[in-house]
C-alpha cells in the first residue's frame, strides 16, 4: 500500500500531507534547465501542477559494485515505462506518440496560445501518463480547439506519420482521436465507482474488455479457493477479456501481453543479478525474474515472501504489479517500481516504531479476535529514492508497505519505507502554505506551523509500519471480498491506527514525540483536509472516485458525526468562512478507536454490504456549498495542487567492454525527459 500526498495544514511539507506551494520559475524552465543549480528543486509549472526534482543521498558513497546494481535496476524500472500508460487506457501509447510528434515538428508558430495550450495538456499528460488526470480519474480535456488540433497534425509534415491503421489515413485519422480527446462523454473516467453502476463498463482502464462486472466477479469467484489459507492474487497480473464468447486473461509475462517490455526489463534483472548483496536479496531477485517469465502468481508470492526476508540489503528495489487502486473492483495492479538507498541513520532512529510494533497490536482497540497474537518480521526503513517509474512517477507516494497479499503480512512480516529525499525536496520547495488560511485560531495556527512536519512524520510511520500491519482476517477470507471499497477501507484503516496512537502518551514515553502537542496538531490537519482542504481537487459536481481521497473523507465525516451530541468537532463560521474547529481531542481519539474496530471488523467478516454502506455514506459525496467555498478560498493564493518529480538521469561508463562508472546527475528538465523516456523506453507498439 502506498501513502500519497494529500492536502493539510503545515508550512513545510509533510509525510502524509498534500504539498502546496507557490513558484517563481522562469516562464519556459525547459529552455534554461541545464543552467539551472541542480540544488533548485523545481523544475516545471503548469496548469496546477509543479514538477521537483529531488536528490540521491549516498549514491556516490556507493562501491561500484552497488551502483552497478541500482543502473540495471533502474534501467529495469524505466524499461517498463509504456505498460502504465497502456494500462491506464487502451489508446494512450499512440495519443502519446502523437502529441510528442506534434510538440517536437509543428512547422507553425508556436508562440500562440493554442499552442502553449497544447504544451500544457501534453505535459498534463506526460504527468498523468495518460488523457485521464492522475488523481480525479476524469478525462482531461485540451484547453485547445478541435480546430488547433487538426491544424497542429495537417502541419507537423515532419512527423512519423502515419500513426493509424491501413483503413484510416490523416483526415479519418484526426476525426477518430478528435472525440476521444474532447468529449467528455467517452472514456470520460479511467475509473468509474459511481453507486448503480458498470464499474467495469464504465471505467476507461485497460484491464478489461468485452466483459461486465458480474461477468469479472462470477469468474473469480469459481476459481477461488475459498478454504486456502495462502490465496493468489487472482487477476493480479493480466488483462481479462471475452473472446468468442469465452473470458480469458492475457498474462503480462515474457512471451504473453506486455512482452516486449517485460523482456528488456528481465534483461536488465539478470544484469543485476551479479551485484545481489547477499543470499536473500539473490533469491529474491531471481524469484522476481522466473515471475516475469512464467507469469505464475505462486512464484510472486514466493518472491514476496524472499523479499520481506532479505532485510539487510543496503539498496532494495520495489518492482512489479503491485497496487490495485486503479481498477474499479481492486483485482488488477498498474505496474511501478522503486530503486532504493538506505538511510541507516535516519533508518535506525525510526527503528523504535516497529521495535513495538506487538505493544501497538496487543494495545489496539479493535475486537480481540481480530488483533494478531504474534506480528511478524515488521520492518521500518528511511531510504533514498534513486528511480522510480511506472505508478509511481512523475507523481510518487511519501511512504510504501509491502507485500499486499494479507495472508503473507500475517505469516512473514512486511517492510515499510519512508521516501525521505522525497520528503526533504518537499520541503525545500515549500514557499507558502494553507495554515493561516484555514485554521480558526491564532493558537491552531501557531500548533500546526510548530508540530506539524513531525505530526505528519509520526502519522505516515504509524500509518504504514503499524497501520498496515495490524489485524487478521478470519479464515477464507480476502481483501477481493471487499469488491470497490477494499482499498479505501484498508487505506481508512491504516490511518485510524495512526490517528489513534499519535495522542496516545506511549509516543512520549518512547521520545518519538516531544508531547501530545504533535497528536492535537495531527489531529486538527486531518480533520481540516478530510473535511475541507482536499475538496480542491475536484471539479465542482464531482464525487469522490480516488481511494485516498474516500478514505480520508470518510474518517473525517464520520467522526464528526459521531461527536456532534457532545461537540467533539464543531463547524464554525467566521467572517463568511467556515472552519471546523476540534473540542476535544481526548474524545476524538476514542471515536477514531471506534471506526478503527468496525472497520477492522467490516474487513476481517469479509461484509461488503457494511463496506459500501460504510464508504458510500461517508466517503464519496460532498457538500457542494463547502467544496465551492474551499475552491473559491484557495483559488486566491494561486498555489499547486499538485507535485511530482523528474528522475536523475543515470549512465554506465565503460571502459572498453568492462564498467568503468556509473554518473549519476540532476539536469534534466520535464519535457526534456519525457523525451528521452520515449526515444529509448518505447518497447510496446502503439498501434493495437
Amino acid at each position: 500500500m502506498k501513502t500519497q500526498t494529500f492536502l493539510k495544514n503545515a508550512s513545510l511539507a509533510l509525510l502524509g500531507s498534500a504539498i502546496l506551494w507557490s513558484c517563481n520559475n522562469a516562464k519556459n524552465p525547459e529552455n534554461s534547465a541545464e543552467n539551472k543549480n541542480t540544488d533548485d528543486v523545481t523544475v516545471d509549472r503548469f496548469a496546477d501542477i509543479q514538477v521537483l526534482r529531488y536528490q540521491v543521498p549516498g549514491f556516490d558513497e556507493l562501491s561500484l559494485e552497488r551502483k552497478l546494481f541500482v543502473y540495471h535496476l533502474s534501467e529495469a524500472a524505466l524499461s517498463g515505462r509504456d505498460i502504465i500508460y497502456d494500462q491506464n487506457y487502451k489508446h494512450n501509447l499512440r495519443i502519446r506518440k502523437t502529441l510528442e510528434e506534434i510538440y517536437t515538428k509543428y512547422e507553425g508558430d508556436k508562440n500562440t496560445d493554442a499552442f502553449k495550450q497544447f504544451e500544457t495538456y501534453l505535459k498534463r499528460f506526460w504527468f498523468s501518463n495518460g488523457i485521464h488526470h492522475h488523481y480525479s480519474e476524469t478525462k482531461m480535456i485540451p484547453e485547445f480547439t478541435k480546430q488547433d488540433l487538426a491544424n497542429f497534425m495537417n502541419n507537423s509534415k515532419a512527423a512519423e506519420w502515419p500513426l493509424w491503421a491501413t483503413d484510416q489515413d490523416m483526415k479519418s485519422y484526426i476525426d477518430w482521436l478528435t472525440p476521444i480527446l474532447f468529449d467528455p462523454n467517452i472514456d470520460g473516467k479511467r475509473v468509474n465507482k459511481d453507486e448503480g453502476v458498470d464499474k467495469i463498463v464504465a471505467s476507461a482502464g485497460n484491464f478489461y474488455e468485452n466483459v461486465s462486472e458480474a461477468e469479472v466477479v462470477q469468474y473469480y469467484d469459481i476459481k477461488t479457493d475459498k478454504n486456502s489459507k495462502e490465496p493468489l492474487s487472482l487477476g493480479l497480473n493480466s488483462k481479462l477479456v471475452k473472446e468468442n464468447g469465452s473470458l480469458n486473461e492475457k498474462v503480462w509475462k515474457v512471451g504473453g501481453m506486455y512482452g516486449e517490455a517485460i523482456a528488456v526489463m528481465v534483461s536488465h534483472l539478470e544484469k543485476a543479478l551479479p551485484y545481489a548483496e547477499n543470499e536473500e536479496q539473490y533469491k529474491a531477485l531471481s524469484l522476481l525474474i522466473e515471475y516475469y517469465k512464467t507469469g505464475s502468481l505462486k512464484t510472486w508470492d514466493e518472491f514476496n515472501i524472499a523479499w520481506v526476508k532479505d532485510v539487510k540489503s543496503s539498496v532494495d528495489l520495489i518492482h512489479g504489479f503491485i497496487e490495485v487502486y486503479h481498477d474499479p473492483i481492486g483485482l488488477r495492479a498498474n505496474y511501478e517500481s522503486c530503486v532504493q538507498i538506505d538511510d541507516v541513520e535516519a533508518s535506525a532512529r525510526m527503528s523504535t516504531v516497529s521495535a513495538n510494533a506487538q505493544w501497538f497490536e496487543d494495545n489496539s482497540p479493535i475486537l480481540p479476535e481480530h488483533k494478531k497474537k504474534e506480528v511478524k518480521g515488521v520492518t521500518y526503513k528511511v531510504v533514498n529514492v534513486a528511480m522510480e517509474a511506472g505508478d509511481l512517477a512523475p507523481s510518487t507516494a511519501i511512504g510504501i508497505n509491502l507485500p499486499n497479499a494479507e495472508w503473507i503480512r500475517e505469516k512473514h512480516g512486511s517492510k515499510s519505507v519512508s521516501l525521505g529525499n522525497i520528503l526533504e525536496a518537499y520541503d525545500k520547495a515549500s514557499a507558502g502554505s494553507l495554515t493561516d488560511e484555514f485554521c480558526y485560531t491564532k493558537e491552531e495556527a501557531a500548533r500546526a506551523k510548530e508540530h506539524g512536519s513531525l505530526s505528519g512524520k509520526m502519522h505516515t510511520a504509524l500509518h504504514e509500519v503499524i497501520g498496515h500491519a495490524s489485524g487478521q482476517m478470519n479464515p477464507g477470507i480476502t481483501k477481493s471480498n471487499m469488491g470497490a471499497y477494499g482499498s479505501t477501507l484498508e487505506e481508512a484503516r491504516a490511518d485510524l491506527v495512526a490517528l489513534y496512537y499519535i495522542y496516545d502518551q506511549k509516543l512520549v514515553d518512547l521520545k518519538l514525540i516531544p508531547s501530545l502537542e504533535v497528536g492535537k496538531a495531527e489531529y486538527e490537519g486531518y480533520i481540516r483536509n478530510g473535511m475541507m482542504l482536499q475538496m480542491r481537487r475536484l471539479k465542482m459536481g464531482e464525487n469522490i472516485e480516488e481511494d485516498h481521497m474516500r478514505n480520508r473523507q470518510l474518517v473525517a465525516s464520520w467522526v464528526y458525526e459521531k461527536g456532534k451530541a457532545e461537540n467533539v468537532i464543531e463547524k464554525k463560521v467566521k467572517d463568511g468562512k467556515t472552519y471546523f474547529v476540534v473540542n476535544d481531542y481526548a474524545k476524538l481519539r476514542v471515536l477514531f478507536g471506534e471506526l478503527l474496530r468496525e472497520i477492522q471488523r467490516i474487513k476481517s467478516n469479509g461484509d461488503l454490504t457494511a463496506a459500501k454502506t460504510m464508504v458510500e455514506t461517508y466517503g464519496v459525496k460532498v457538500d457542494k456549498s463547502i467544496h465551492q467555498e474551499v475552491l473559491d478560498r484557495v483559488g486566491k493564493l494561486s498555489l499547486a495542487a499538485y507535485s511530482g518529480f523528474v528522475q536523475p538521469k543515470i549512465s554506465l561508463e565503460m571502459n572498453g567492454d568492462k564498467p568503468k562508472n556509473v554518473s549519476i546527475e540532476f539536469k534534466e528538465g520535464f519535457a526534456e525527459q519525457m523525451l528521452r523516456y520515449s526515444k529509448n523506453y518505447s518497447f510496446l507498439p502503439y498501434i493495437n
